[in-house]
């Protein structure tokens, strides 16, 4: 990474929305000598921190910020919907960039960042402050350091009465510092999530969520959160094979971090547990928003990158999105077994139509407890197996078998002759050719029953594979990647990527609009330019 410092002392930055939360931002910057302008559209809010910070500049327009060449850094704490464009701005200006969580709300947006991030040599930082937290520090310095043991479980609460929100549920209100400290103490993304919530002042906004994590590792994770709660509870706890830990912000600094050394004896048939008192762990005291913005501010002068950067952002957002996904079809089971138009019917106090949406021939098998999108056609003797669910405006050929429990986005194209089989997720758009083989047992024998260790295959937004490909279980393909006709992929595939042989190689690169790019990484038909990024390539 380039340092674009534009002086060789403390870098200078400004705060963009300093309300709720950017107030907090504004003091520590200043405290810290390094707050050069405070950028809102409220004129009384900047009225008042001309008064408490005499001396600091500030402005009501996001242009002139970016215009100051003494400002190196952009602070963003606005509401999530505009973080995009503000950072997308910044980045553009070439300034380096703060944004408070979440990075963005739309997964392809942040990888727009990261990747904009990385061409210009900037500094994109997420604020998941509780990763500054020095008690949190230490809690991971000692799971790093095997002192717990092999983890077994992590479960996280963050539980208040308000502040109830309307833009917002409470998954992504509360939610995201916990999946940032979990996935910081799994050093993995999870392979399976799941979430329940309850809809209770407002339809539409989840009050109570739990979100269930299960890692490759064999870790497992909850998280429940609510703002619909008599007390408050911020609860941290990690349970280990040597010993556990609990991290609980709400008590004072002595008592946040807390040892406990059980045993569990495993000499007679039946484990029995060996209680141990508590141990206080001593951690230096500090503000985690000071480290924080120290954190920034160090990064912004060295040139390195934070903690929480841009792809840590990103992982956040994937698992949020996933939850949300999980809540999405817990909704609209509450409001109708038949179709997902019944959502917005019910909302808008109609009746849903008993008709089906869709068009499935009369050689066509459908089983209980399947969901089909409007629009879906469904050719001779193909069957969709209970727990299954496609997406509106999907093509399904002829002799297609789909099923138990997979999942299938928009507009999915299944030739004739596929089987897709459980533990396949397949998203928007995706293009599967005829006869080609999805796996999901890597080691198959008829003799011996292994629908226990089925590995999970994820085909991304946009993805084709070829006439009778092979993709072998476990892996992951790519959004708008290419697997040629009769490839066997046996490991992951970028983003974008174009992959040929067996095993499958990669010899180029893809644009979504299905032609091959050249050296340039143009696409000589839409003329769309990418960027090379972590998944793959990424559009410029």
């Amino acid at each position: 990474m380039k340092d674009k410092t534009r002086n060789s002392g403390q870098p200078r930055v400004a705060v963009v929305g300093s309300g709720y939360w950017g107030k907090n931002l504004v003091r520590n910057y200043h405290q810290l000598g390094a707050l050069g302008l405070i950028c809102d559209k409220n004129p009384e809010t900047l009225a008042q921190f001309r008064e408490q910070y005499p001396g600091v500049d500030t402005c009501a327009e996001l242009a002139e910020a970016l215009a100051r060449n003494d400002i190196a850094a952009m602070v963003i704490a606005t509401p999530a919907e505009t973080h995009y464009e503000l950072a997308l701005a910044a980045l553009k200006a070439g300034k380096h960039v703060y944004v408070e969580k979440p990075l963005v709300l739309d997964e392809r947006q942040g990888e727009e960042l990261v990747a904009l991030a990385d061409h210009q040599g900037l500094v994109l930082m997420v604020g998941h402050l509780l990763q500054y937290h020095p008690i949190f520090v230490k809690l991971k310095e000692m799971v790093g350091a095997g002192e717990l043991g092999r983890i077994y479980y992590v479960y996280s609460n963050r539980l208040n009465l308000g502040k109830i929100r309307r833009e917002e549920n409470i998954l992504w209100s509360f939610a995201p510092h916990d999946i940032s400290m979990i996935l910081a103490l799994a050093g993995e993304m999870p392979d399976e999530v799941t979430a329940t919530g309850g809809f209770y002042l407002q339809s539409f906004v989840a009050d109570v969520t739990t979100t269930h994590l299960h890692f490759p590792s064999g870790l497992r994770a909850h998280i429940f959160v609510s703002w619909l709660h008599p007390f408050k509870e911020q609860k941290l706890v990690v349970v280990g094979e040597r010993k556990m830990a609990v991290f609980d912000d709400t008590q004072p600094w002595a008592d946040k971090l807390l040892l406990y050394p059980h045993q569990i004896e495993k000499g007679g048939e039946v484990p029995i547990p060996v209680k141990a008192g508590s141990q206080r762990m001593e951690v230096p005291e500090q503000e985690p928003l000071r480290s924080e913005c120290q954190h920034f501010l160090s990064c912004v002068q060295k040139g390195e990158l934070p903690i929480t950067d841009g792809r840590e952002g990103l992982r956040v957002l994937r698992v949020l999105n996933r939850s949300s996904m999980a809540l999405t079809s817990m909704e609209i089971k509450q409001f109708s077994q038949m179709d997902p138009r019944a959502l917005v019917l019910a909302h808008l106090g109609q009746a849903p139509t008993a008709e089906p949406s869709y068009f499935a021939h009369p050689s066509a098998v459908i089983d209980e407890g399947v969901e089909i999108g409007e629009g879906c056609k469904i050719w001779h003797f193909s069957h969709v197996l209970g727990g299954s669910k496609l997406g509106e405006s999907c093509n399904i050929g002829q002799n297609v078998v789909i099923g138990p429990e997979v999942s299938m986005g928009k507009g999915c194209k299944i030739q004739n002759n596929v089987s897709v089989y459980k533990g396949v997720t397949l998203e928007d758009h995706v293009f599967c050719g005829p006869s080609m083989v999805f796996t999901n047992v890597h080691n198959p024998r008829a003799s011996i029953k292994r629908m226990d260790e089925i590995r999970a295959t994820l085909v991304k937004t946009g993805a084709s594979l070829g006439a009778n490909s092979t993709i072998v279980c476990g892996n992951a393909i790519g959004r708008y990647a290419f697997v040629g006709a009769g490839s066997v992929v046996t490991r992951n595939v970028p983003d974008h990527a174009l992959v040929v042989g067996n095993p499958a190689r990669q010899i180029g690169w893809m644009c979504s609009c299905g032609v091959r790019l050249d050296q340039e990484l143009t696409c000589g038909a839409c003329g769309r330019r990418y960027l090379e990024c972590e998944e793959g390539l990424t559009e410029a």
